[in-house]
């Protein structure tokens, strides 16, 4: 096989038709563009959508819904879930493996909800203030 020798397979290059080259060629006169009218002319077309001056579709429709695409990765923990945990130090493995995230869980927020008596120690985990303040009265840490 040489470069010189390549061609495309036979009837998968069509040619192009030839408009506006006589009444016998098929396509003549009009050149398949019907008579008047803004389609029919040079340079007339209009926008994707437009519907002649009536509202549009898209906008005659309610706007629907609104879905993060970074809101699956983050999860809340609640401080009486940690209370539950066997683990003295307490990061997101320990937290999948409780089954209190999901595996693909990537960011964790600790949220000042329910109590926590027992000290713990959080490592790699996003905290809110309440929460650190409770983590830290019950003698716990938190590793920033």
């Amino acid at each position: 096989m040489e470069l010189n020798t390549l061609s495309p397979a036979a009837g998968s290059n069509k040619s192009a038709k030839r408009v506006g080259r006589g009444s016998g060629s098929g396509s003549g006169k009009t050149a398949g563009r019907g008579h008047k009218g803004q389609k029919s002319r040079s340079g007339g077309y209009h926008k994707v959508g437009f519907e002649g001056g009536q509202m549009p579709l898209q906008r005659r429709l309610p706007k629907f819904g609104f879905r993060s695409r970074t809101a699956r990765f983050g999860d809340e923990i609640r401080l009486h879930e940690l209370e539950s945990l066997d683990a003295e130090t307490i990061d997101l493995l320990v937290l999948r493996q409780a089954g209190l995230v999901n595996h693909d869980t990537k960011k964790v927020k600790i949220i000042a909800s329910g109590e926590i008596s027992r000290a713990v120690k959080l490592q790699g985990l996003f905290v809110t203030k309440g929460a650190r303040i409770q983590i830290e009265a019950a003698g716990g840490e938190v590793a920033d």
